[in-house]
C-alpha cells in the first residue's frame, strides 16, 4: 500500500469520479447500441433507488463532518466512523453511488449503465476499497479489524 505525502491512501481512481465515467458510458454506449430491456414499471423504482442513494449519500457525508475527518482518500482519516449508516455498511458513500447508478439505469431503461456496474465493482473493490482497508487497518489497527468484523463492506 502506498500513502501520498499528507499521509492519505493512493487509489486507483477517485470514486466519484469513477462512477461518473461509468455512467457516461453506458449512456454513450446506449446512443449507438440501444439496450433497453426494462419493462416501464421499473422506471419509478430507478427513481426510488436514485432518491434512496441521495439520502444515503448525505447522511454518510454528514457522519465525516460531525467526526471532523476528510471524506478524500488522499488526506489523512482520523477516526474510524461507526454511527449513521456505517453502523450498516463499511461504505455507504460508495454504495450510495452504486445505488444512484442502478437507479439511473432503471429509470432511464438503459441496460448499459446497469451492465457498466459489474466493472465498476470490480474496480472498486480492488483498486479502491482494498486499498482503502489495508490503510485503516495499518492506521488503526484492532480497533478497525474489530470494526471490519462487525459490519459487512457493503451491506
Amino acid at each position: 500500500m502506498s500513502t501520498v505525502p499528507d499521509g492519505g491512501v493512493v487509489v486507483v481512481a477517485r470514486p466519484p469520479l469513477v462512477y461518473l465515467v461509468s455512467i457516461l458510458l453506458g449512456l454513450v454506449v446506449n446512443l449507438v447500441w440501444p439496450w433497453k430491456p426494462f419493462p416501464r414499471g421499473v422506471s419509478p423504482v430507478g427513481m426510488v433507488l436514485t432518491l434512496l442513494a441521495v439520502t444515503l449519500f448525505v447522511r454518510a457525508v454528514r457522519e465525516f463532518r460531525a467526526a471532523q475527518t476528510p471524506i478524500r482518500t488522499r488526506k489523512p482519516v482520523t477516526a474510524v466512523l461507526t454511527s449513521g449508516p456505517y453502523r450498516l455498511s463499511r461504505n455507504p458513500i460508495y454504495l450510495s453511488f452504486t445505488l444512484l447508478q442502478l437507479g439511473i439505469g432503471l429509470w432511464a431503461n438503459n441496460a448499459w449503465v446497469v451492465a457498466m456496474l459489474v466493472p465498476t465493482l470490480v474496480l472498486m473493490s480492488y483498486g479502491v476499497i482494498a486499498r482503502e482497508e489495508r490503510y485503516m487497518e495499518q492506521k488503526f489497527g484492532d480497533e478497525y479489524r474489530h470494526y471490519q468484523a462487525a459490519v459487512r463492506r457493503w451491506i
